[in-house]
């Protein structure tokens, strides 16, 4: 199907790859740097939302609710997921919501998977992230099991970021992507 632009198809418009995971694994970074290597546009979901509401998410989190954040989240993820031709970086509950985990069948997902000493490291598990300001270990820990298995689900390819630079994390992912840009014979 064309769209409006004539030159453009939807397959040309759907993005190269959408990267998942929980907080800590280097979702933004990494999409990014992925973006950059691939030379496409990168779409920060959580930048996006800041953006429109001109405010953080914590402070969304606060005012607001998490349900509202959640409801502004959604409607961000499906306007990306249909126009954003570039790398996708989602938030880490993104994909909790059954309508996000089905429109990303058919995407290329990559699941950042990251070990609590590498998550603590990397974010701190300070006060800004409103799902971890309450004991923030235990929490990212339950946040963890309880979003693993939908990671898993809408996961393409699954890539551990365990002591890797974002460098190496890219690297592996643009190999996982090659083959399915390459033309069948």
């Amino acid at each position: 199907m064309v769209t409006d632009d004539a030159r453009t198809t939807d397959s040309e418009r759907r993005p190269v790859a959408v990267i998942v995971g929980p907080p800590g694994a280097g979702k933004s970074t990494v999409a990014a740097a992925l973006a950059e290597r691939l030379g496409v546009a990168v779409h920060d979901v959580d930048t996006a939302i800041e953006e429109a509401e001109q405010r953080s998410i914590s402070d969304i989190f606060v005012d607001d609710g998490e349900a509202a954040f959640r409801v502004l989240e959604r409607a961000e993820v499906a306007r990306a997921l249909a126009n954003e031709p570039g790398v996708i970086a989602l938030g880490g509950g993104a994909v909790m919501h059954a309508d996000t985990e089905a429109d990303l069948a058919g995407h290329v997902v990559v699941f950042l998977d990251v070990a609590i000493a590498d998550a603590r490291r990397r974010i701190g598990f300070d006060r800004s992230r409103p799902l971890l300001s309450v004991n923030p270990r235990a929490s990212w820990t339950n946040m963890m099991n309880a979003r693993r298995p939908t990671y898993g689900r809408v996961a393409t390819h699954r890539v551990d970021t365990a002591g890797r630079t974002p460098d190496e994390i890219v690297g592996e992912i643009v190999g996982l992507l090659e083959p399915a840009s390459e033309p069948s014979a």
